[in-house]
């Protein structure tokens, strides 16, 4: 498991929430109970537990919730649960929003991408809400890799697919990614039920494109 093995170097360079996040964990009432899909080392766990009633925190990798249940010792309306986004471990229409941030692009085939959505989608109740985010194909440090791959690309990879290697901690460590175009991941997003009611590209790291796409999303 990639995720288990780089836990610990992971959790160091993820601490501090996005503001994009907070903002929508803000316009929350205060009675809301969120999931957070993916929730990697529970960063945005904890300006969850401090605005909505109960917070729910899945995760494949057993390690990075090892690392959650230390750091919010105390919290006790935050619950983890080891799961597997292709098929999440809920009822139908439990949760009043969902985050689902910088996991989408991690999971291989566009058909095993739109089941993650899909899911999400189905634990949400009517009218609920969510913020989804996924990597952008052209960002300043990637636009070169997919430029070439327009025109040589290997067997049964789907545009977009790529291998970034997680180097901290003296690890090199390949990660597979799939890298939206904004176009795409409204499709994607709209093919699993959603109304989207906006998608906003963002500049996290890079200097002149954008890395990241966010969606705010509806269900209706």
């Amino acid at each position: 498991m990639i995720w288990d093995t780089i836990a610990n170097s992971f959790d160091k360079t993820r601490r501090k929430p996005w503001n994009i996040c907070l903002e929508f964990i803000e316009s929350l009432p205060s009675d809301a109970t969120i999931v957070d899909l993916g929730c990697g080392n529970g960063r945005h766990l904890i300006p969850c537990s401090g605005h909505c009633r109960e917070v729910i925190g899945l995760d494949i990798s057993r390690n990075l919730l090892r690392i959650i249940r230390e750091r919010t010792k105390g919290k006790s309306n935050i619950h983890l649960i080891h799961g597997d986004l292709r098929s999440l471990p809920f009822e139908d229409n439990v949760f009043d929003a969902a985050l689902y941030i910088a996991s989408l692009h991690n999971i291989k085939g566009r058909g095993d991408r739109i089941k993650t959505l899909k899911e999400m989608y189905r634990i949400l109740r009517e009218n609920g809400v969510g913020l989804i985010s996924v990597w952008s194909r052209w960002q300043d440090r990637y636009r070169r890799i997919f430029l070439k791959k327009i025109f040589i690309r290997r067997r049964g990879e789907e545009f977009g697919d790529t291998i970034i290697y997680w180097k901290q901690s003296g690890l090199n460590i390949p990660r597979f990614y799939h890298l939206y175009s904004k176009r795409e991941f409204l499709s994607d997003v709209e093919e699993a039920g959603f109304k989207v009611d906006k998608v906003v590209s963002v500049k996290i790291v890079s200097k002149k494109y954008p890395d990241n796409y966010f969606a705010y999303v509806r269900k209706t």
